[in-house]
C-alpha cells in the first residue's frame, strides 16, 4: 500500500489517529512529502542529553544549597527529583512506544481527552518551544558577546543569526539534524565530564563537604526543611527539564517500541548522572557556605581551578550547552505543528514534508515566531509563563496515560511501564501540586498562562469553520 503523503508507515499500521471524542475532523490530505524512519537510539540518546542540560545546571546549585545548606541533603534532592522524573519517563515511554506519532504531547491528549485537548496541548507545546528557544538564542548572543568584545554585532543580531543557522540545518534534512544533535550532545557531555573530573582531581579542597551547619535544619525545625525542600525540588525538577525531547520524533524512530522507552530511559540516567556527579564536584570545591551564596556555582568552582581563565572555560561550557538545546527545540517544535496539521486541527500547509525529511513550513512559522519572540519579548515574563505551561504539558500527558489504562486496554503496548498507574499518579500530583502554588504565588503568571490556553478554543474554532467553508469541508 502507498503511504499517505506527510505519514510514516507507522500510521499505516496504525490507521487513522484514534480516540477522538465527538466528531474528529478528517485529516488533512497531506502535501508532497513524508517523514523519514531514519532515527536509532544513538539520536535519541543526543535528544534527551541535548534537550535537558543547559543553562540551568549552570545556575541552580546554589539555589538547591541555599534552600537545604547541607551537603547530604543537596545530593539527596537532586537524587530525589531525578527519581521523580524517571517516573514520568516510564509513563511517557510508555505512550511514546505504543502510540509513535511525531508530535509528542498533543499525540497522546487527542487521543486520550479529543481534538480540544489535543489541539489545546498541540498549541501549548509550540509556543512553549518557541519561547524557550528566544531565551536560548539571546542568551547565546549574550554570551557571545562577552566571549568575542570584538564582534560587530550586538546580541539581538547574534541570536537571529544563530537561530537562522540551526534553521538551515534543518532545512538541508532529517540527517543533517540528527548529526549536529547527536556532534553536539557529545561534545556537552564531555566538557561537562572535564569540569568535573578537573574539579575532583585537581581541588584543593580536603574532599566533598558532605556535611555543613546552618540550613533549615538547624533554627527552623521539620517545618522550615519541608518549606525549603519544596522550593529546592522545584528548581531540580525545572533543572531537568527536556528529557522528554525523544517523543517529538517518535515515528522517524526505525523502531519506536524499542527505541523510544530506550531513549527516554537510557538518556535521563545519563542525565541524573552527569547532573549528580556536578554537584557532588562542586561539594568538593567550594565551602557549603560559598556554594549557597552563589548564582553561578560552576564559575566559582572554576575560578578556583582555573583563575584568571574561569570566566571564559565558563562562557565556553555556556555556550555548547546553549547550542545543544538550540538544536533540540529548533527540531522539536516543527513536529508539533506538522502533528497538528496532519491530524485536521491546524491549517493543511503546516503538514508539508521535504524529500529529506523536514516539515518545511512548520520550521518557517517556527522560525519567524521566535524570531519576533528575539525581538520583542520581555523574557522574565515569557519564561514565568513557559515554566507553567511545561508543568501543564507533564499533568495532560500522566492524563492521558491513565485514561488509556481504562479506556483502551486493548491498545498494544510494546513498553508497560513497571507501576505504570502509580508513577503516573505520583507525577500528575507533584504537577499539580506545583501548579497549585505558582497560582498562589505567581499569580501574574498564572492568568497568562491561563490566557494562553484560553486563547486556544477561538483558535479551534477558526480552524474548524475554515475546514466546514473549504471545497469539500462537512
Amino acid at each position: 500500500m502507498t503511504p499517505t503523503p506527510g505519514s510514516s508507515d507507522q500510521d499505516q499500521r496504525q490507521g487513522p489517529s484514534p480516540g477522538q471524542v465527538g466528531a474528529a475532523p478528517a485529516a488533512n490530505p497531506a502535501p508532497s512529502g513524508q517523514l523519514l524512519s531514519i532515527l536509532g537510539v544513538g539520536f535519541g540518546l543526543a535528544g534527551a542529553v541535548g534537550g535537558s542540560i543547559g543553562a540551568g545546571i549552570l545556575r541552580t546549585p546554589g539555589l538547591v544549597a541555599a534552600q537545604l545548606g547541607n551537603g547530604p541533603l543537596i545530593l539527596a534532592a537532586w537524587a530525589l527529583g531525578g527519581l521523580y522524573v524517571l517516573l514520568g519517563a516510564l509513563a511517557v515511554a510508555e505512550l511514546g512506544a505504543a502510540m509513535p506519532r511525531a508530535g509528542g504531547w498533543t499525540v497522546y491528549a487527542r487521543r486520550a481527552l479529543g481534538d480540544q485537548a489535543g489541539f489545546a496541548v498541540g498549541w501549548i507545546d509550540w509556543v512553549g518551544h518557541c519561547a524557550g528557544l528566544a531565551w536560548v538564542v539571546v542568551t547565546i548572543g549574550a554570551y557571545t558577546s562577552a566571549l568575542v568584545p570584538a564582534i560587530p554585532l550586538n546580541g539581538s543580531a547574534i541570536a537571529l543569526v544563530v537561530l537562522l543557522l540551526f534553521a538551515l540545518i534543518q532545512l538541508i534534512g532529517l540527517e543533517a539534524g540528527s548529526l549536529s544533535q547527536q556532534l553536539l550532545s557529545l561534545v556537552k557531555a564531555l566538557a561537562f565530564l572535564a569540569l568535573i573530573g578537573a574539579c575532583l582531581l585537581l581541588s584543593p579542597g580536603h574532599g566533598p563537604e558532605l556535611a555543613g551547619a546552618g540550613g533549615p535544619c538547624a533554627p527552623g525545625g521539620l517545618s522550615a526543611l519541608v518549606i525549603a525542600a519544596v522550593f529546592a525540588l522545584q528548581a531540580v525538577i525545572t533543572t531537568y527539564d527536556g528529557w522528554q525531547s525523544p517523543i517529538y520524533f517518535a515515528e522517524e524512530f526505525s523502531a519506536p517500541e524499542k527505541e523510544v522507552p530506550r531513549s527516554l530511559i537510557g538518556g535521563l540516567v545519563v542525565v541524573i548522572g552527569l547532573v549528580l556527579l556536578v554537584n557532588l564536584a562542586l561539594l568538593k570545591v567550594l565551602p557549603l557556605a560559598e556554594l549557597a551564596a552563589s548564582d553561578l556555582p560552576l564559575a566559582d568552582a572554576a575560578r578556583t581551578l582555573f583563575g584568571p581563565l574561569s570566566g571564559q572555560v565558563i562562557l565556553v561550557l555556556a555556550l555548547i550547552s546553549s547550542l545543544g538545546l538550540v538544536n533540540t527545540s529548533i527540531m522539536c517544535a516543527p513536529r508539533i505543528l506538522f502533528s497538528l496539521s496532519r491530524d485536521g486541527l491546524f491549517p493543511g500547509a503546516f503538514a508539508l514534508v521535504r524529500p529529506s525529511g523536514t516539515p518545511v513550513n512548520a520550521l518557517a512559522a517556527t522560525t519567524l515566531l521566535t524570531g519576533l519572540l528575539v525581538l520583542f519579548a520581555d523574557f522574565n515574563r515569557l519564561l514565568g509563563v513557559a515554566s507553567l505551561l511545561y508543568v501543564l504539558l507533564y499533568l495532560a500527558g500522566m492524563v492521558s496515560m491513565l485514561v488509556l489504562r481504562w479506556k483502551e486496554p486493548e491498545l498494544p503496548r510494546p513498553f508497560r511501564a513497571p507501576g505504570g498507574a502509580w508513577a503516573a499518579s505520583i507525577v500528575a500530583l507533584g504537577s499539580l501540586a506545583f501548579l497549585g502554588a505558582a497560582a498562589l504565588n505567581d499569580r501574574t503568571n498564572s492568568l497568562l498562562a491561563l490566557a494562553l490556553i484560553v486563547l486556544s478554543l477561538p483558535l479551534k474554532w477558526l480552524q474548524r469553520r475554515r475546514d466546514v467553508s473549504s471545497p469539500g469541508g462537512a
